[in-house]
């Protein structure tokens, strides 16, 4: 949620710099609003102070015997009273509809964020490690892992639908074995501390981290209040919510399945792994004090870029424009992998700084230097998405016989084995 406060004061700039997300905050209906609610405090406050000396008012009359002024002064002061309630009435409706349409409107982009549509406008930043090279046609996940039977999308579909698959043997190891690996490095190497998180959460739980109320059609509800998690995120970024937290930074990592609709990708990337209704991801939070999160968001691609680089794998780190970012990121880092399969760079992370919007919405604090509490920053990213990240070491590390070698560093997981297939 936004500052309020600098809403009223930036609203112009603001609207500037919200119209590069594509969003059109309308300026003449927060101004009206805004207007109504000043209109409507001042006259609270004049119908307050007139009812305090009209009550001393009548106790004075009435001690003086004047006893028609003392019951004209009460009847006034019923008056005050009936437009007092009516106006604070006015006042809550007022600020709740403020606060719901506030609910949906998006972060604010940074200034270090560049103007554009979509993906096609994001800024390449760096570009790491080398393409494989290969001397025979490279095959897609899909046909690797069907060709040994470690993946099978036609049971998955007979039991669930579309967008799910089965993974089994070798190839279900080493999706474990991924997910092993990314943990044990955050948290042996890169300072996070791990945690087992519900898979269900309540509503409020997403509106704290933004999906609720605008994304609800992103979600699986389970219940009458409970929806199925779209990650981690959200039940970690929550362990901070109505709180004032003094230590910090704070590091987070769980490993966890995650649930989405996809509700607005039909007919995307519907072959494969790709795009799911349910995919693994090892999940990176972090909660700082206001000066330290843009410090927080280049460690936090660094974390997700070594998992990357531990593989042995090739990808890329871009900026994304305003209207490929998210509702609730002030500046997001996208790392794309390089797969064989589809001759492409694709999405493997994204590592975002939402400054304190989420804080605000769950009301998590801090204490300043001079001991004043303000809003906490918190900041997520995948450490990675273990689905996406199984098929990126599947094309890349394919053999020409149709076997798949397991990448160095997964051996130990493996049982010391070094191919699969």
């Amino acid at each position: 949620m936004l500052d309020p406060k600098r809403l009223r004061s930036e609203l112009d700039t603001i609207a500037a710099r919200l119209a590069i997300k594509g969003y059109t905050l309308d300026v003449a209906r927060f101004q009206s609003m805004d207007a109504e609610r000043k209109t409507l405090q001042a006259d609270m406050e004049s119908l307050q102070n007139e009812r305090k000396s009209g009550s001393k008012a009548i106790g004075a009359l009435m001690k003086s015997g004047q006893t028609d002024e003392a019951n004209a002064q009460k009847t006034r002061m019923s008056e005050v009273g009936e437009a007092l309630d009516s106006a604070k009435a006015r006042f809550d409706e007022l600020a709740e509809q403020l606060s719901q349409w506030m609910l949906e409107m998006p972060n604010i982009p940074d200034a270090s964020v560049p103007a554009g549509k979509d993906e096609s406008d994001n800024v390449q930043l760096r570009v790491v490690g080398e393409r494989p090279q290969m001397d025979f046609e490279p095959k897609d996940h899909v046909e690797l892992g069907e060709a040994f039977g470690g993946l099978d999308f036609d049971r998955a579909a007979a039991v669930s639908g579309s967008r799910f698959a089965i993974l089994s043997g070798q190839v279900a190891r080493l999706h474990r074995a991924l997910a092993q690996f990314m943990i044990d490095t955050h948290t042996q190497e890169h300072g996070y501390t791990e945690a087992y998180v519900p898979y269900l959460v309540q509503a409020h739980a997403l509106q704290g981290t933004g999906q609720l109320p605008k994304f609800e059609e992103d979600l699986f509800k389970a219940g009458d209040n409970h929806y199925l998690i779209p990650t981690a995120e959200v039940p970690l970024t929550n362990l901070v919510r109505d709180s004032i937290v003094d230590e910090l930074p704070q590091q987070w990592v769980a490993h966890t399945p995650s649930f989405r609709s996809e509700a607005g990708s039909y007919g995307r990337d519907t072959r494969g792994m790709f795009r799911q209704h349910q995919f693994d991801k090892v999940e990176l939070v972090w909660m700082t004090r206001p000066e330290q999160s843009w410090d927080a968001l280049e460690s936090l691609v660094g974390h997700a870029e070594a998992i990357l680089s531990k593989l042995g794998l090739h990808f890329r780190v871009v900026n994304l424009c305003g209207g490929d970012l998210g509702f609730g990121a002030a500046k997001t880092y996208d790392i794309e992998v390089w797969l064989p399969g589809q001759q492409q760079f694709r999405e493997i992370s994204s590592c975002s700084n939402t400054l304190d919007f989420q804080a605000r919405r769950m009301q998590a604090r801090t204490r300043n230097a001079a001991g004043q509490t303000e809003y906490l920053h918190t900041l997520n990213g995948s450490g990675l998405a273990v689905g996406r990240c199984l098929i990126a070491v599947m094309e890349n590390y394919q053999q020409a016989d149709g076997r798949v070698a397991v990448p160095q560093v997964l051996q130990p997981y493996m049982g010391g084995l070094t191919h699969i297939g």
